[in-house]
Formats: C-alpha cells, structure tokens, sequence
C-alpha cells in the first residue's frame, strides 16, 4: 500500500457505477482522506484491506491527510469522496457555508483516548494557570473542559495552537508545561515525559457526562454531490464502512494485523490499542447517529459562544443518512 500519494481522480458519474464492467475492466476508484495518527481510522482501513470496498464493486484508495480540515478541501476539491475526521473541524467548516460534504455515520468513540500530560512540577489542571500549554483540534475541547471543571478558560493559561506530532518534542525540550492530545500521539508525550503526570481526560467533563461521548469525537462525511448525484455508490461506501466496524469489533486480532503497516507499529500494538477503543458498525446505527447529532449540536454552541467559529449553524443540514443500508 502506498501512502501520501493521490491515486487517481474522483469517479462520480452514476454511469460509471452502474454499467456491469467488462472483462478485465478496472473497479471505479475513489480516494478516502484519511489519518495514521489516530486509531479511530481503523474500521475504513480494515474496509480497505480486508476488500468489503471491493466486494462491493469499488477500488478505494487511502489518501493520507493527517490535518482534517485539509481532508475536507479535498473532498470540496473533489481529491477524495469522504473522510473520518474530528468534528471540529467540520463544525467550522459549516459556520463558513461549507455545504460540499455531508454527515453519515460515527464508527469510533472512544472517551479517555484523549488527554492532558504534562511535565513535572505541573500535579493538578489549576497548576497551568499562565503557564505554556499546547493542543489543537479536538483536543482543544478536552482542554477547555478541563479547565472549565476548575473555572478556568484558556485565557488563564498562555495557550498554543500545535500539531499534534510537534508536542512530544516540545514537552521533552520544556517549551511548553503540558498538552493535550489523542492516542496514539499522547503515548508519545509519555514517552517523551516518563516523569510526568496525566492531568485529566476528555472523560472527566461535562460534555462526557451528558453524552458519554468524547469531547470531539470523529465523524464520517461524503462528498455531497456524490451522494446527490450517485447514491448508489454512496449506499456501497456506507455498507463497507460499516463492515469494516463490524470486523473490527468482532475480531481485534485480524484487523489489528490487517492495518498494522499504516501505524508502523506492530501487529499486537495495534490490537491492544484497538481493544482500548469503541468502535460501532450497523447495529442500531440509526440511534447511535443520533446521539451524535446531539453531541455535535451541544458542540457547536460551545465552540460559538467561546468566539471559536463566527455562527452557530443548524448542523442538522448537513446530515444525510438517505443512502445508509438498513439494519438487518
């Protein structure tokens, strides 16, 4: 498998879907924007190789983007057909007007997979009061739960923005006192910080208490005009989705060793970590993604009324599970 290379461009013309292939004819091919840096991305990845893509008439190729709102773009650019990426970046992308991509499941949810560590010296959430801090993205949110259970913002802390695979670096080097950030990557600041301390988890705010939620858990999305103009395909994508979930819940074992080499890690490193995740296929998916759209309408209204995106849109328009099979 080759990774970080655009394989081909995005086939949505329904005839192309729907007219038996010919002898030796190649599968349409599709492009998933995706990342090696979180184990959530694992149910599409085992899609992929374990051929439920294929077994239902597609090629689908990973596209590695580790930034979400860049797998995003592409999908607006028509570089991919859809993603696995943290919500908070398609909740800002929809205060902007951002109507190229559509919301149609949740495979992974894992609350206590994203946490603050940080440096000797710093024991408790209140000890980061002016101090340099780091997150971004998702992990942003956990820190502001966090803090908020202490009465604090991130006002009170000298903040930075940071990619995730910055942090280990910055830690160790005493930039910054303490960061927030998902596994497998909060791994790494222990790691690089062996000495120091887990501050918290998204688990212990108040989002994971009125949903059991993480703060800012992924999301699926498709291109919206595929799925407009071929819902066929779209319905095939989703199907496969959701049997890549199923495997990967019914055997961690095979689908740790199927992914693997995305990970550069071990086969059983990636089965433990994937028995430390939740992951959910097509069982109850229709009150599972509700749950969801009331997460993400809770988040929105965090996000607005903290000055991080400039409207609080109706999340609503952009779910579309029209094309999602039914459950058996």
């Amino acid at each position: 498998m080759r990774l970080g290379k655009l394989l081909g461009s995005l086939l949505i013309a329904s005839s192309c879907f729907q007219a038996p292939l010919a002898a030796g004819q190649q599968l349409p091919r599709l492009n998933f924007a995706g990342s090696v840096t979180w184990i959530g991305q694992v149910p599409i990845l085992v899609a992929i190789e374990k051929g439920f893509f294929k077994g239902e008439g597609l090629d689908v190729q990973v596209q590695v983007i580790v930034n979400s709102a860049d797998r995003i773009r592409a999908i607006a650019a028509g570089d991919a057909a859809f993603s696995n990426l943290g919500r908070v970046a398609v909740i800002s992308e929809m205060a902007r007007g951002n109507n190229a991509f559509s919301i149609f499941a949740n495979v992974d949810d894992s609350p206590g997979q994203e946490g603050c560590w940080a440096r000797p010296g710093i024991a408790s959430i209140e000890d980061l009061k002016g101090k340099p801090i780091a997150a971004n993205s998702s992990a942003e949110i956990t820190l502001m739960g966090l803090l908020a259970e202490k009465r604090m913002t991130l006002a009170d802390t000298d903040y930075r923005s940071m990619p995730g695979t910055e942090m280990a670096a910055a830690l160790s080097h005493g930039d910054i006192q303490a960061a927030c950030v998902w596994q497998p990557l909060l791994d790494r600041l222990k790691q690089a910080v062996p000495d120091g301390k887990l501050l918290g988890t998204d688990k212990e705010t108040a989002i994971f208490r009125q949903f059991g939620t993480m703060a800012a858990g992924d999301i699926v999305i498709i291109s919206r005009k595929l799925a407009k103009e071929d819902p066929a395909t779209a319905k095939k994508i989703a199907a496969a989705v959701f049997k890549g979930a199923d495997f990967t819940i019914r055997n961690p074992d095979e689908a740790g060793a199927a992914v693997a080499s995305y990970f550069r890690q071990k086969p059983e490193q990636v089965t433990e970590a994937i028995r430390g995740f939740q992951f959910f296929g097509s069982a109850n998916w229709q009150e599972h993604m509700r749950k969801h759209q009331g997460q993400i309408k809770f988040l929105t209204r965090l996000l607005h009324d903290a000055g991080k995106i400039p409207s609080a849109p109706d999340t609503d328009l952009w779910i579309d599970t029209s094309f999602v099979p039914a459950t058996k």
